[in-house]
C-alpha cells in the first residue's frame, strides 16, 4: 500500500509539473495562418542568439480571397529578408465584418505586439482603437482602406488610389460600349474607405460621357450575393451594356451570371483584383479588363513601415500610392503584368 502511495504521488507530480510548464505547441491563430508566438500574453519571441524580436500583428479584412494571400506574402517576405521580424496574421471571420475586426486588433494590442499593419473594414469605427493602440506605443500603419481622417491616425496610409482606379475602371467601361449607354455597378461596402472612393471615381468619372448612363448601384460582398445582385440589376434594366465590379468576389459573381445566362461578349465588365477566376474570365472574354492593384507590395512596405516607427527611423511619405494598372488579354502577358499577377516569385 505504501508503495503504490508513493507512485501515486510521483505521478501526480509529474502531471503538475505539465500543467505549470506545458509543452511548445504551434498556437492556432483564428481566421489567420497559425502564430508561432510562445508564451502567454503575446510574451515577445527570441532568437538563438537572444534578440528580441518586433512582432507586427497584420490584420486584413478577411484572409480567404487572393488579394489578402498577396498581402500576407508582402508582409512574410519583409520577414524572410529581417530574422528579428515575427508576422502574426489574423484576420475577421467572416471577412468584412467591423466588429469582428475590431475584436481582433485589441486582442493584438492585449498582446502587446509591437507594430500593426491594418486594411481598415469600418473607417469610424477604428478610429479609436487606432488611436488608442498608438498612445500604447504600438504603431499601426494602414494599408489598402484607411482611416477617417487618415493624417491625424496612423503612422503612414499605404494603399491604391481607389478614385483613380474607380475613373479607370469608368473610362475602359465606356470606351468598350462605344460612350453610349446604359451601365451599373456593384460596390462593396458603404462605409469602406476603398469602396467609397471606387464607388466616387466611378460616378464623376462616367459622367464625363453624356451618353453613357449609370442607372443601377447594388451592394455585395462575396460572390453569390453578387450574382443575385446582377440577376436583379439585368431584370430591372434589360438595356444594360456594361457593369463595373469593384472587388474580386463581385467580379467573380458577374462572370458566373453572364456565362450562365450567354451574356458573354454582349455586357462589357470591368472588375478589380486577379483572382484565378477573373483571370480565366479575362482570357476567355467574360471580363473585359482589370483594375490590378498591388497588395504584395502593401504588405512588404506595410511591415517595413511599422518597423521603422517603431525604431524611430524616418518613415518617410504620410501617404504612399502602391500603384494600379489596367489588365487586359493583350497585356496579360507582359512580364509586368505576370509580376503583378504572381508576386513573390
Amino acid at each position: 500500500m505504501r508503495l503504490q502511495q508513493m507512485i501515486g504521488t510521483a505521478v501526480m507530480a509529474s502531471a503538475l509539473a505539465l500543467t505549470l510548464w506545458g509543452c511548445p505547441k504551434e498556437k492556432a491563430t483564428p481566421g489567420g495562418s497559425p502564430s508561432t508566438t510562445p508564451g502567454t500574453n503575446g510574451a515577445a519571441t527570441d532568437d538563438v542568439k537572444g534578440t528580441r524580436k518586433l512582432r507586427i500583428a497584420v490584420i486584413p479584412k478577411g484572409t480567404q480571397n487572393s488579394y489578402w494571400v498577396a498581402l500576407k506574402q508582402g508582409a512574410d517576405a519583409a520577414a524572410v529578408a529581417d530574422p528579428n521580424i515575427e508576422i502574426i496574421y489574423q484576420g475577421p471571420e467572416p471577412e468584412d465584418n467591423p466588429t469582428a475586426q475590431v475584436d481582433v486588433f485589441k486582442t493584438q494590442v492585449n498582446n502587446k505586439v509591437d507594430g500593426i499593419v491594418l486594411a481598415v473594414i469600418d473607417k469610424d469605427s477604428m478610429v479609436n482603437p487606432v488611436k488608442d493602440a498608438m498612445a500604447k506605443g504600438i504603431k499601426v500603419v494602414t494599408v489598402d482602406s484607411g482611416l477617417a481622417k487618415e493624417k491625424d491616425s496612423s503612422v503612414c496610409y499605404i494603399s491604391t488610389d481607389n478614385v483613380k482606379g474607380g475613373a479607370d475602371a469608368a473610362d475602359t467601361l465606356a470606351k468598350a460600349i462605344g460612350e453610349k449607354g446604359e451601365v451599373g455597378m456593384l460596390y462593396f461596402q458603404k462605409g469602406s474607405g476603398s469602396s467609397d472612393e471606387r464607388e466616387k471615381g466611378f460616378e464623376d468619372e462616367i459622367k464625363k460621357y453624356p451618353n453613357v448612363h449609370l442607372v443601377q448601384s447594388r451592394e455585395a460582398r462575396e460572390a453569390t450575393k453578387a450574382a443575385d445582385e446582377t440577376i436583379n440589376m439585368l431584370t430591372a434594366h434589360k438595356d444594360i451594356v456594361g457593369i463595373f465590379a469593384a472587388n474580386e468576389p463581385n467580379g467573380v459573381g458577374v462572370a458566373n451570371v453572364l456565362k450562365q445566362r450567354k451574356l458573354v461578349g454582349k455586357i462589357k465588365v470591368v472588375a478589380f483584383d486577379t483572382s484565378d477566376q477573373e483571370v480565366q474570365a479575362l482570357k476567355d472574354g467574360t471580363i473585359l479588363a482589370l483594375i490590378v492593384q498591388n497588395p504584395y507590395q502593401m504588405g512588404l512596405q506595410g511591415v517595413q513601415a511599422a518597423v521603422k516607427s517603431i525604431k524611430k527611423q524616418d518613415v518617410g511619405a504620410k501617404s504612399v500610392d502602391s500603384g494600379l494598372t489596367v489588365v487586359t488579354k493583350e497585356n496579360l502577358n507582359t512580364p509586368d503584368v505576370q509580376k503583378l499577377l504572381n508576386p513573390g516569385k
